[in-house]
């Protein structure tokens, strides 16, 4: 009798053993898809209502902290115009043109990322006045947060 139930219980055991091994346990050892928390940004410059000057050749001064608590993704910088509050304007300006900017970075592999760079050049013939600055970062699993500064180009 002992070795019947030494035997059943080995049966049974080697069955749970292989029950909880057939169990797919990707999603929970997988850290990007069960990530759902947005990443952080934190704009250092430029500040709320900076004038940046327009057809400087250094181009505009940008700095940042970019994180996540899994992996970033990538980032986004989008600048255009707010002389009107997002309405259609009936008036044409023929004499300048207003400035719009968009580009994305990449940043995979990094859980964090200091920003830095003078690569965004306002031409010499656009329009001064009140714009728009935003920064969306989108972390490894989708999740995306985004901040908004009001910036003024001006002529030198």
């Amino acid at each position: 009798m002992n070795k019947l139930f030494i035997s059943k219980s080995i049966a049974i055991l080697i069955t749970v053993s292989l029950f909880l091994l057939s169990c797919d346990s990707d999603d929970m050892s997988d850290p990007i898809n069960n990530d759902t928390t947005k990443p952080t940004i934190s704009l250092i410059s430029p500040e709320e209502g900076a004038y940046i000057p327009i057809g400087d050749e250094e181009g505009m001064h940008l700095e940042m902290e970019l994180s996540d608590d899994v992996m970033l993704g990538s980032y986004k910088i989008d600048i255009h115009s707010n002389f009107d509050g997002h309405t259609h304007r009936s008036e044409t300006i023929t004499t300048t043109t207003d400035f719009s900017f968009q580009r994305v970075w990449e940043l995979s592999g990094q859980k964090n990322a200091h920003i830095h760079h003078h690569d965004i050049v306002t031409p010499a013939d656009v329009t001064a006045g009140n714009y728009h600055m935003v920064i969306y970062c989108v972390d490894a699993a989708g999740n995306e947060s985004h901040l908004a500064r009001n910036i003024i180009l001006y002529n030198k």
